[in-house]
């Protein structure tokens, strides 16, 4: 009779076993990590009712070989050195190491039956969190040593009764899967079987690339897939695709021997933001969508670092990563995994140096590579707006011209019936008729308006500082972005599209137009206004065109005519007329706070208290005493 003992004391199972992973995914891979090591070719996930069990094809484990002997060696490393980083067929390296994975399985049951064959030699056993006799496990009979894919060599860990169960759809156990165990190719692959459904899992890698909007490859392994990743935008490819060389940074560190050796660590794999969130949002047990996960030895370390390394940036919630370090596993360096295999020492300069690289590099470059396809997307938005606007704009001049013609026909022919000898008001009242009954072909005026900025700033570059103030007590009192016409803006929304010149633009929508709605100007003049072409000429479209505006001046200079300088106009102050801090006087603050609350009012929007937006500019500007 064969017997199994556990090399540990048998309570380390309880206290251990259902606290050492806290979702089953992590629990799956360790232990296709461990099919892994056995050189199995392919592991089967099977999802039962009573059952969730894994089968692999590897080397199995032989009782009269001591193989099961040292599986039961709980926490018995697994490799030391380079010479036993090797699974046995030599092809492979060893992803185990702490030799803990065995335990997992227990997470999710409290009776785990470890199933195994080598070359024909059947051997069972039960892991339980309390074992009935001491370190004695319970031996399973060999003809109840029953295998659902694998014949002469393999093995089987089925967790009975399961605590966690896998997703409702292959699909989903699929992308979890994928999100912490990456690596499956042609010579390693994942089945997914439930009753008659099959899935086989390709790499996450190629699977994600068509969702992306960026992406940055580091290492020649990598750099293919930036084919994958859609074309949107082909002349601007390079700004939004590139390959990299693998990143490399000088390390010493003390190795398991005592000495201080040189090393190279090297950052391999890739960083890429996804086009949209959209239809994104995470089950209870689902792994978010947005990640940098550290991978090591070909294992996942740890699933997401962007916590540690973002700086809570609108923008990375697009980011997903999958980074290659090759020294976290190097079996001479000292252990630096957490014990459930769901994170690294923090504090160990391996982990230091990955950390700093991303924060400061690469997640700062793939930010910025997300903002020019933002922007690309915005400019094609807002052709496609203008191209929309300029077609209604043509409609409502055409149905301008067709109305003043029937209109009056219409009102001719009335006229006529009604004879020689009619009174001024009949007339009217004819005419009137007319132009009730023809109105509404001139419908097109209120989606023609829609369509139109609202609110131009009008500025200088070096004045950027002050229209920016503008702007942002703009966008406080609930002013859309897409209404606003600031051409040396941030947010590539407000600028005039890609290709069009400014002038053009102001006199195609908003001279020429047959809507009567005209945009309202905000003019931020200084001494660098009359040195500005560009200003002056805005000063005398504005006149020329008779548009509403109001001024925001900073100190020395004093506003003309055309503008308005009869009307009080927002002062503030700056250190040096041409540049320098900008501040202001309460009064000053106050007054530039009752301007914008009146062009919200002018406009129809729903604009802040007083006591906000003093709070808010207050925050923008500073704001000392008169």
């Amino acid at each position: 009779m064969k017997q199994y003992r556990l090399n540990v004391d048998p309570r380390i199972l309880e206290l251990l076993g259902p606290n050492l992973y806290t979702n089953i995914y992590y629990v799956l891979a360790e232990l296709i990590a461990n099919a892994y090591d056995a050189d199995a070719k392919n592991v089967y996930i099977i999802s039962a009712k009573d059952e969730v069990r894994v089968e692999d094809d590897g080397h199995g484990m032989s009782y009269e070989a001591g193989d099961i002997d040292r599986y039961l060696n709980v926490a018995g490393v697994s490799r030391t050195s380079d010479e036993d980083s090797k699974t046995k067929s030599g092809r492979r390296r060893k992803m185990g190491r702490k030799g803990v994975g065995k335990l997992a399985a227990l997470s999710v049951s409290e009776n785990v039956e470890i199933l195994t064959v080598a070359n024909g030699e059947r051997s069972g056993f039960v892991l339980a969190r309390r074992p009935e006799n001491g370190n004695e496990l319970k031996a399973i009979e060999e003809d109840k040593i029953v295998f659902e894919r694998v014949t002469d060599h393999g093995s089987a860990i089925v967790m009975r009764n399961p605590q966690y169960r896998l997703h409702k759809t292959l699909d989903s156990v699929k992308r979890n899967l994928l999100k912490i165990f990456p690596l499956v190719g042609a010579d390693f692959k994942i089945h997914i079987i439930r009753g008659e459904e099959k899935l086989t899992i390709d790499d996450f890698d190629r699977s994600v690339m068509r969702e992306l909007s960026t992406l940055i490859t580091l290492g020649d392994k990598f750099a293919p897939l930036c084919d994958l990743v859609p074309d949107s935008y082909p002349g601007k490819r390079g700004d939004l695709v590139d390959a990299r060389e693998r990143t490399t940074r000088p390390l010493n560190l003390k190795a398991n021997d005592g000495i201080v050796h040189e090393y190279s660590l090297v950052v391999e794999g890739w960083i890429g933001t996804y086009k949209s969130t959209r239809g994104r949002k995470a089950e209870m047990t689902d792994f978010p969508d947005n990640f940098i996960s550290l991978f090591a030895n070909e294992k996942m370390g740890e699933f997401n670092i962007l916590p540690v390394v973002g700086q809570n940036k609108l923008n990375e919630v697009y980011v997903v990563g999958q980074l290659h370090v090759n020294i976290f596993e190097l079996s001479e360096l000292p252990d630096m995994a957490l014990s459930n295999r769901q994170g690294y020492k923090s504090d160990d300069p391996r982990y230091v140096v990955v950390r700093d690289y991303v924060r400061s590099e690469l997640l700062a470059d793939i930010l910025k590579m997300r903002e020019t396809f933002a922007d690309l997307a915005n400019a094609e938005k807002k052709r496609l707006k203008d191209e929309d606007q300029k077609g209604n704009e043509e409609k409502l001049r055409r149905s301008v011209d067709a109305f003043r013609k029937k209109a009056s026909e219409d009102a001719a022919q009335d006229l006529v019936k009604l004879g020689s000898n009619v009174s001024r008001e009949a007339m009217q009242e004819a005419i009137s008729r007319s132009i009730n009954a023809n109105s509404p072909d001139i419908g097109l005026k209120v989606k023609v308006d829609a369509q139109k900025k609202k609110i131009l700033i009008s500025q200088t570059f070096p004045d950027k500082s002050f229209a920016d103030i503008v702007y942002q007590m703009l966008i406080f009192n609930n002013v859309h972005a897409d209404e606003i016409l600031y051409t040396n803006c941030d947010d590539e929304v407000c600028r005039v599209p890609e290709g069009r010149g400014v002038y053009d633009y102001l006199r195609e929508f908003f001279v020429e137009s047959y809507s009567t709605q005209k945009i309202y100007v905000l003019f931020v003049t200084s001494e660098n206004t009359k040195v500005s072409w560009g200003a002056i000429t805005e000063v005398g479209a504005s006149w020329i065109t008779k548009v509403d505006h109001k001024i925001f001046n900073i100190h020395p200079f004093r506003p003309e005519h055309p503008l308005n300088d009869e009307m009080q106009w927002q002062s503030t102050n700056r250190q040096e007329p041409t540049k320098g801090e900008l501040w202001m006087i309460p009064l000053n603050a106050d007054v530039f706070c009752q301007k914008i609350e009146a062009v919200c009012d002018l406009l129809g929007y729903v604009k802040k208290a007083r006591v906000d937006n003093k709070a808010y500019l207050g925050t923008l500007v500073s704001i000392r005493g008169a």
